[in-house]
């Protein structure tokens, strides 16, 4: 039972330590950042680029700043587990 309540404090440690990662993305003056659980915490579009060109970068933003924050994830979740990458 003890097991059982370490394990679940490392996993609430673990959850607070990802909320508290930050990672960012910027291309052509379009940022984003998100958080190590991949939850966007802000997004800075650059009004000179047309929508179409916006819209574009922010996917692109979006989808390679998520990749890493999965990453961070697995290897602290690989941490706590036991198993190291």
């Amino acid at each position: 039972m003890f097991d059982k309540l370490k394990q679940l404090n490392k996993l609430k440690e673990l959850d607070q330590n990802l909320a508290k990662e930050l990672l960012e993305k910027e291309i052509d003056g379009v940022k984003v950042v998100v958080n190590g659980k991949a939850e966007i915490v802000s997004i800075e579009l650059n009004p000179e680029l047309s929508k179409e060109k916006q819209e574009e970068v922010l996917k692109e933003c979006i989808n390679k700043v998520s990749q890493e924050a999965k990453i961070i994830m697995a290897r602290k979740a690989a941490e706590i587990s036991g198993l190291n990458f």
